[in-house]
């Protein structure tokens, strides 16, 4: 068994995933294993010495095959790190409601299966680090955000009840909370918004959301190793904060979030759109 520790990373094929397999890789102090659907879009990542798993986490059979493959050759996860998800956006009123299931099939349930099938061991152990991948959307808001903003609150509010039922047990629960960063998440996003509400009622808004993300993919957002780092900085501390912001407005979106009243900050969302 290795004396590293060993990390699971799902959504490793792209953006934060990829970016913190590949911090972790350089490291030099853990077994990486990367979850993916696409498992071919991490065989750059297995050349340098990362452990690929074909994954699909909606579908059981597969996340425990994962997990039973990692505890046969590595003894179990140390690290869990649940980046897996995807952005739904649409108006509440045109998304349609199997759409907004798959989200929280995704984003949610699939990522709490998981953390269920590593957490025996972790016990047994009594230690061990769960990262959960949020966003400046668990703590605030926009239009058209509903269902996955939905989704990173409830991950939020998940996370805080996950940390203290296992802190007796030595296992840290840590939230990463990234702002706007330049992956293909932005990049799938506005074809979709743009399917389900680009033609309707809301289609003012639609365009005027979309053009937002277009420049701010295009000109504002920060790097998935912004992300990487602030996920290794929590690894590597003896104590880890329960909450990490970073990347672009992280910061600024929740200090206004946190002082204006609900009425002030509707307005600055408007404003900030336009």
């Amino acid at each position: 068994m290795s004396a590293k520790k060993t990390v699971l990373i799902t959504g490793a094929s792209a953006g934060i995933g990829k970016a913190t397999a590949e911090t972790l890789l350089a490291d030099g102090g853990y077994t990486v294993y990367t979850a993916a659907r696409r498992v071919e879009k991490m065989a750059d990542l297995e050349s340098r010495g990362a452990r690929p798993i074909a994954m699909d986490i909606t579908v059981d059979e597969r996340v425990i095959a994962a997990v039973d493959r990692i505890k046969d050759e590595a003894g179990g996860v140390d690290i869990l790190i649940n980046n897996a998800g995807f952005g739904l956006n649409g108006a509440v009123e045109d998304t349609p409601i199997e759409k907004a299931r798959h989200q929280f099939e995704v984003n949610l349930f699939g990522l709490g299966r998981l953390t269920q099938l590593v957490l025996p061991g972790m016990r047994e152990k009594k230690a061990g680090t769960i990262v959960n991948i949020t966003s400046i959307g668990g703590k605030v808001y926009s239009p058209l955000g509903a269902w996955y903003i939905a989704t990173k609150h409830a991950l939020e509010g998940w996370s805080d009840c996950l940390r203290m039922e296992v802190a007796e047990f030595g296992i840290d629960v840590v939230i990463v909370e990234p702002g706007a960063i330049n992956t293909e998440f932005d990049e799938v996003l506005i074809g979709p918004l743009m399917e389900i509400s680009g033609d309707t009622a809301y289609g003012p808004t639609t365009q005027q959301f979309a053009a937002m993300m277009k420049r701010s993919m295009e000109n504002d957002a920060s790097p998935p190793s912004v992300i990487a780092d602030t996920i290794q900085r929590a690894l590597r501390a003896k104590k880890p904060k329960t909450r990490y912001a970073a990347g672009k407005y992280a910061g600024t979106m929740l200090f206004l979030r946190r002082w204006l009243s609900d009425r002030m900050f509707d307005r600055f969302i408007w404003r900030f759109m336009k």
